[in-house]
């Protein structure tokens, strides 16, 4: 059984990861001294309370006690006050969350232009991050975020939980043993952007802070839809469903193509209606990378990831693992010890006996690292890898063309105008840095 720190040896153990200059992809730390037998359990804030950032606190309440909620709607925060008893203080405005000393860890749910300034602002007040996806908003946002996190030492785990999973996981570790030989294409089919408008600007609704909400994002008349579940239809705010599905799928993708793109060449069409969503209605193409795979990502066809080699195929999704190498694994069983792609023992014994289900086990993978201070299986760098990935993509659609993309310098070849799209404008106020 999984033996959680008391706050004394979570705050020491903390201490002394950042003054070693953790680094998140190499850090092979040893475990946490077992805590004193009355274990003082880790306080949990979460940010952002509507849909997802409910489940997440939901998940994680086993792992600790949850003591503060922000959200900017006051309906939101009451609501999920009362899912978890009257014991958590509720706040609008996170920044006073983060102040309490009795918060060690902080979930964020929050729209995805308010991730990376609120994950920022949790390291630095001190406290380990779970995130949701998809990382950032731009690419020089999770270049921020990387440099924030190496010199905070916190641990950061990003919601991309499909790599939690067995059967993707499975999947990927087939993929690089050579079960269907060398890899030549992979394709991603992330479901097509809803499409609508225009919408009526009104007044915002007593129990929400319209201008708390925007943050960092351009200041706008109020639009309901752009608000709560439906922000992810609006550039502003987000990607559409090549973010929203991509940092799921094609994050297994890249996690199996083990390598950087190099050249996006992605098409589609893109709305242009005023009050209106104007994430592309249509979209497909490809990307290249430096070993010769190719990344077919589409708005059509069956939601999931298709792996496809010189000696076979497989497909995975939420409910299937199929191919004929995965009818071989009964005679033909894969070494896991040569290629699993993770290699804490706890996680990887849990996955097996299957003790807990995919998604819980993602969360206590992290909060297995905020004890041992290791990296998670879906950490910052991977993430933000795979999230650049599907912002190169949404930056091909926007300018209409291909792009060049230089993984080293995280820039592209000789293209200015490209090259503006790195980042975004902040507001005044709330701006990232």
């Amino acid at each position: 059984m999984t033996v959680y720190p008391n706050r004394r040896q979570f705050v020491q153990g903390a201490a002394a990861t950042a003054m070693c200059g953790y680094w998140a992809d190499q850090v092979k730390s040893a475990p946490a001294t077992k805590p004193d037998n009355k274990i003082e359990r880790l306080g949990i804030g979460a940010i952002g309370l509507r849909y997802q950032g409910t489940v997440i606190t939901l998940q994680a309440r086993q792992y600790g006690d949850v003591v503060a909620l922000a959200d900017v709607d006051r309906h939101v925060r009451e609501q999920a006050r009362a899912s978890f008893g009257s014991t958590p203080r509720i706040f609008e405005d996170y920044q006073e969350l983060l102040n309490l000393d009795n918060v060690d860890v902080v979930l964020i749910g929050s729209p995805d232009h308010w991730h990376v300034k609120m994950a920022i602002d949790a390291c630095r007040a001190g406290k380990d991050v779970y995130l949701e996806k998809p990382i950032s908003l731009t690419i020089d946002e999770g270049k921020t975020l990387r440099r924030v996190a190496n010199k905070t030492g916190r641990v950061i785990q990003v919601g991309s939980w499909q790599r939690s999973d067995a059967r993707f996981r499975l999947a990927v570790e087939m993929v690089r043993a050579g079960r269907i030989g060398k890899l030549k294409k992979v394709t991603c089919a992330t479901g097509k952007n809803p499409t609508g408008g225009p919408f009526a600007e009104r007044k915002p609704p007593g129990n929400l802070n319209w201008d708390l909400w925007l943050g960092p994002a351009p200041k706008v008349p109020y639009l309901e839809e752009r608000c709560h579940y439906t922000f992810r239809w609006w550039y502003e705010y987000a990607g559409g469903k090549i973010t929203d599905w991509g940092a799921h799928d094609i994050d297994i993708a890249q996690w199996a193509i083990n390598d950087y793109p190099l050249h996006v060449n992605m098409k589609g069409e893109l709305p242009k209606i005023k009050n209106g969503y104007n994430v592309a209605s249509k979209f497909a193409g490809s990307i290249q990378y430096s070993n010769g795979v190719e990344l077919i990502v589409k708005d059509t066809g069956r939601a999931g990831v298709l792996f496809e080699g010189d000696e076979g195929r497989i497909f995975v999704n939420r409910g299937t693992l199929a191919g004929a190498p995965v009818d071989q694994l009964e005679d033909h069983p894969l070494d896991r010890d040569a290629f699993k792609l993770y290699d804490y023992d706890n996680f990887e014994r849990q996955q097996r006996v299957g003790k807990l289900d995919a998604i819980t086990n993602h969360m206590g993978n992290f909060f297995d690292c905020v004890q041992s201070r290791r990296t998670p299986i879906s950490d910052f760098e991977s993430q933000h890898r795979s999230a650049t990935t599907c912002h190169l993509a949404n930056l091909s659609l926007r300018l209409g063309r291909p792009l060049t993309w230089n993984p080293q310098s995280e820039s592209f070849e000789n293209d200015a105008e490209a090259n503006q799209w790195l980042a975004r404008e902040q507001r005044k106020g709330f701006e990232i840095a």
